[in-house]
């Protein structure tokens, strides 16, 4: 069996290492902070995540811990107007074999933590900021800000959004500011009245901003997000904001969306960044995953969920496998998971400006089609992400068809990088 170095301890770093334990083999995790948590709010997980965390072994702890919402409704955030309502029971979990449950991403991380500290063969280690490596024929090595030194027979950098194994790999520069900034706030549930308690995720779309709030925490808490296209190009993560900038923020919402957001007192602030989709996610003996592979808007509410399935794609691939097999079996797990994941990096780019945060003529066109779809239709659309069972290729992507085009594919196996702006993978 192989010994695997995993860059990174959130989300995506456990799953990868708890999948690569349970295909026998030694795993250390290197995590750059001093205490293995997980910071955040609220996480949404669609079946193809919970089947993947059934595959992990932790999903009966998510789902126990998750708070199973009845739909996702799409409101006209002037007029409150219910544009398109999504049924998550019954039918859903009768096709998509699951249901949809929103968490805290403690209430994820959790059980992925419990899970790893539980198997003998992973070594989770703190206070290793992975700052590069270096390959050979046989090895990986990895070198961390301190000076120490881990060798093993390959690297997996699940280290997020600013990956220094991606830097390394790719070389693609910082990420790219989406122009959208969001506020969180969470609100104990005691102080949300009666009638707003809705066991939902329900998003207000207005022009320019949208307003989304959903139940987490066993329904403890209300999870409130506020959106707006503001042109910010700052990278800001997690600033704490004034009550009443948020506040202002709200033109144009209906007054019980502004009643909703008002419950909150302590909000904190975020710039969206993504990176253009890239297929050059192995080198060798080093392949990256999740946010460092694919890191996206969370629009389709997908992020946590690609990287979930990139863990058990990549430790399905490597189940009982040599070391000598590592490079063919990393390209093949590039090659298995590249296209879906960037489908849905530029898909969940495209849900922001056209489904969210459209005006006039794009907000009516929107509308229309909205309200001329049968739930039949609905579930038509999210059946490529939310059914996938084997977690390759793009699948049957409707909506991402309607809304970005067919997702491209690379002619004899090129690597295939967007053109900024595009909107498009592009050679």
């Amino acid at each position: 069996m192989v010994h695997a170095l995993v860059a990174g301890g959130g989300i995506g770093g456990l799953a990868c290492a708890l999948a690569l334990a349970r295909g026998g083999h030694r795993v250390t995790v290197l995590e750059r902070r001093r205490e293995l948590t997980e910071i955040g709010a609220g996480i949404q997980i669609a079946p193809n995540g919970f089947l993947a965390l059934d595959r992990l072994g932790v999903g009966p702890a998510v789902r126990a811990r998750g708070v199973h919402v009845e739909a996702l409704r799409l409101v006209d955030g002037a007029t409150g107007e219910l544009l398109a309502g999504l049924p998550l029971s019954g039918e859903y979990r009768r096709r998509f074999r699951g249901g949809y449950a929103v968490v805290g991403r403690r209430d994820l991380y959790g059980p992925l933590l419990a899970a790893c500290r539980a198997a003998p063969a992973v070594t989770l280690v703190t206070g290793a900021s992975v700052a590069d490596y270096t390959q050979g024929p046989g090895d990986v090595t990895v070198r961390t800000a301190d000076g120490r030194a881990f060798r093993g027979d390959l690297l997996v950098g699940a280290d997020g959004l600013w990956s220094a194994v991606r830097a390394r790999l790719v070389g693609d520069g910082p990420p790219k500011p989406s122009g959208h900034t969001i506020h969180r706030a969470l609100v104990p549930v005691a102080r949300v009245p009666e009638h707003l308690r809705w066991n939902t995720v329900t998003l207000w779309a207005g022009t320019g901003r949208h307003l989304v709030h959903y139940l987490i925490d066993g329904g403890r808490h209300l999870n409130v997000a506020l959106t707006v296209d503001d042109g910010a190009r700052e990278l800001v993560s997690g600033r704490p904001v004034p009550r009443e900038h948020v506040l202002d923020r709200l033109d144009g919402l209906h007054p019980l969306a502004r009643n909703v957001a008002a419950l909150a007192d302590a909000w904190r602030e975020w710039v969206l960044c993504d990176r253009d989709p890239v297929a050059t996610w192995t080198d060798g003996r080093v392949a990256l995953l999740g946010d460092a592979a694919h890191p996206m808007l969370q629009y389709a509410a997908q992020g946590a969920c690609q990287a979930l399935e990139d863990a058990v794609v990549l430790g399905g691939l490597l189940d009982s496998a040599g070391p000598g097999a590592v490079p063919g079996l990393l390209a093949a797990y590039r090659d298995a998971r590249w296209s879906r994941a960037g489908s849905t990096q530029l898909l969940a780019r495209e849900m922001g400006d056209r489904l969210y945060h459209p005006s006039g003529a794009l907000a009516r066109s929107r509308d229309a089609l909205l309200r001329s779809l049968s739930e039949e239709d609905l579930y038509a659309k999210v059946a490529w992400l939310h059914g996938a069972r084997d977690f390759t290729g793009p699948g049957p992507a409707a909506l991402t068809r309607e809304l970005v085009g067919p997702p491209a594919t690379a002619e004899g196996g090129r690597p295939v990088r967007a053109t900024a702006g595009s909107g498009r993978i592009a050679r």
